[in-house]
């Protein structure tokens, strides 16, 4: 769909002018237009349709957003009338002409799989100036990220979700290996084999290599419960109504790994998605399991419904046997973090400044907020137990975002720079540009973060 949304300039079509403003009073009105405005308005609308004098649609103000400049047109799609239109400011950069265009692409985004509906047909004239193909690989990134955590999960299985990455990049220039049921066993991944071995759909590892081996080794994980129902640790009906976006962080990582790969990073990229169902059943893990991990710890169960960090810690384990020079992990692993900081902030946790600043610092100028927490090492007392090496949920019922981060670190190999994102993946509210639904969080920021990172010019 969002081909559509961005055309080149056809042929016997008029299109209209968009103009955005700070203020009215910035532009020089016709006595005509000025007439139209004091008669129809009040305040200074978001979007204001001004006619010509036979009625038709002369041009479109838009008033540009103060604090988020790069969702102006985040509402455009769906406010304004028919039409094909084009941005006529002649004083914007190429910078800002396509961080607009980017708002207003991921505004358009609708999920209509499931259910019919009528879509407005509004289009918008590229630039000829821009770079059209880096605009579409962005813009898909979050349209991957989002349509993958609007599924239902009865539409997206462990197996499926694997079959779907796999689809998505066969045809890229990278290898796919995905290892599933038993063999996860066989290939010593026991952790993410035992919280998917309660569901009929069997768990698996999917694995996407990329790039030349002289190249910095770059890993992405992505956290792929396609659905939680907390295990026999059930959750109640409120808790689970939105458990098919427990596999957000496979989603993001899926779709970071794609953008980098279509954009041809020079780097030995790694995507590992560990996918399972957490279900009830007679082989379903129980409250005081231990399982002894991919690294040699042993884990006690304390609690089925913090089964997330479980899988992610074997592919960091797994992923560090590599010796990477950045693991980046994107997870909708905590509640906690959604107290500490809301529904629309990740979470960042780091052991490595240098990453985390870069990061911090790309989702500010990218819209794309990332708020850091520590690992704070006292709380390590938490997760401990008599029986085991480790307990995979905390003792104690405050800071959870951070216990669960400091147990995915317990599977890091020393000085391996990494950066765990905790992520809601779901919007709870339409914003301009942002609807409610599924979400990608943390994606821009990773992407631009990580090129500044490793020093790539985009």
């Amino acid at each position: 769909m969002f081909h559509e949304l961005l055309i080149n300039a056809p042929s016997m079509v008029k299109a209209v002018p968009i103009y955005l403003y700070h203020q009215l009073s910035d532009f020089t009105f016709s006595p005509f237009e000025q007439n139209w405005i004091h008669q129809s308005l009040e305040d200074e609308p978001e979007l204001l349709i001004i006619p010509d004098e036979t009625g038709a649609i002369n041009k479109i103000l838009v008033k540009l957003d103060s604090a988020e400049e790069m969702f102006s047109l985040g509402n455009f799609y769906t406010k304004a009338p028919q039409g094909v239109y084009y941005i006529a400011n002649e004083d914007l950069t190429l910078d800002a002409q396509y961080q607009l265009l980017l708002g207003f692409a991921l505004g358009a985004y609708q999920y209509n799989e499931f259910k019919q509906s009528k879509q407005p047909n509004v289009q918008i004239l590229f630039p000829k100036e821009l770079d059209r193909k880096k605009l579409v690989n962005e813009i898909e990134a979050h349209y991957i990220t989002r349509t993958l955590i609007n599924r239902p999960p009865n539409h997206l299985t462990p197996e499926s979700l694997a079959q779907y990455a796999h689809s998505l990049l066969s045809s890229q220039k990278c290898t796919i290996k995905i290892i599933q049921g038993e063999e996860l066993l066989e290939q010593n991944f026991p952790l993410i084999y035992h919280v998917g071995h309660g569901s009929e759909f069997a768990p698996c590892l999917v694995e996407v290599k990329y790039g030349a081996d002289n190249h910095p080794k770059l890993t992405l994980i992505g956290k792929g419960v396609t659905f939680d129902s907390g295990g026999l640790d059930l959750k109640p009906a409120n808790g689970m109504r939105l458990m098919k976006k427990d596999m957000g962080g496979s989603a993001h990582a899926l779709a970071l790994a794609n953008w980098i790969i279509k954009e041809e990073w020079p780097v030995q990229l790694r995507l590992l998605l560990p996918i399972v169902e957490n279900s009830v059943s007679s082989t379903a893990m129980r409250p005081g399991d231990i399982i002894k991990a991919r690294n040699g710890s042993t884990v006690e169960i304390d609690n089925t419904d913090a089964e997330g960090r479980l899988v992610l810690a074997d592919a960091i384990s797994y992923a560090c046997e590599q010796k990477p020079d950045a693991i980046v992990n994107f997870a909708t692993l905590t509640g906690a973090a959604r107290v500490a900081l809301g529904t629309e902030l990740p979470a960042l946790f780091s052991n490595n400044d240098q990453l985390a600043l870069s990061l911090v610092n790309l989702s500010q100028q990218k819209t794309d907020g990332l708020w850091r927490l520590p690992l704070h090492q006292a709380y390590n007392d938490w997760i401990e137990t008599k029986f085991a090496d480790i307990l995979n949920s905390s003792t104690q019922p405050y800071g959870g975002a951070i216990t669960a981060a400091l147990f995915l670190t317990h599977f890091l190999s020393d000085n391996v720079p990494f950066a765990h994102i905790d992520v809601m993946a779901w919007n709870i509210r339409n914003r301009k540009g942002r609807p409610v639904g599924g979400e990608a969080m943390g994606l821009r920021a990773a992407y631009y973060g990580l090129a500044q990172h490793f020093e790539i010019d985009l």
